[in-house]
């Protein structure tokens, strides 16, 4: 995925900001809690990192071109990373992103749920 593409499908997720940080991440956070990091790539490739759930993230990380996230996973969180070829199908990723903004925002006090119209 083009940084372009991941800037602008993490943009069209309800009540997310995006900021840079981490020297040139591209961070998308919703309610302030982040669920998806483009970038730290290791190379052509630009880095996708998300959230996932524990059953999912033990399937994902047998995919070629997905790996435990560096330093998230290290930290006991599932999360990932999609790195390199040929990794996840664009919808696929897609979905996964969708889903990690999902687990994020649940787990947001009810109070700023709503706030944030998630709920």
């Amino acid at each position: 995925m083009e940084l372009d593409a991941f800037n602008d499908f993490c943009g069209s997720l309800p009540a997310t900001t995006h900021v840079i940080q981490w020297g040139d991440a591209h961070v998308w956070k919703v309610g302030g809690k982040v669920f998806a990091v483009g970038g730290w790539g290791d190379g052509e490739r630009m880095g996708v990192t998300f959230k996932t759930t524990p059953d999912e993230y033990e399937f994902l990380i047998e995919i070629e071109g997905v790996r435990p996230a560096p330093y998230l996973a290290s930290r006991g969180f599932t999360w990932v990373q999609e790195y390199a070829d040929p990794g996840l199908d664009e919808d696929d990723l897609h979905e996964q992103i969708k889903e990690s903004h999902r687990l994020v925002g649940s787990g947001l006090s009810k109070r700023k749920q709503q706030e944030l119209g998630l709920i």
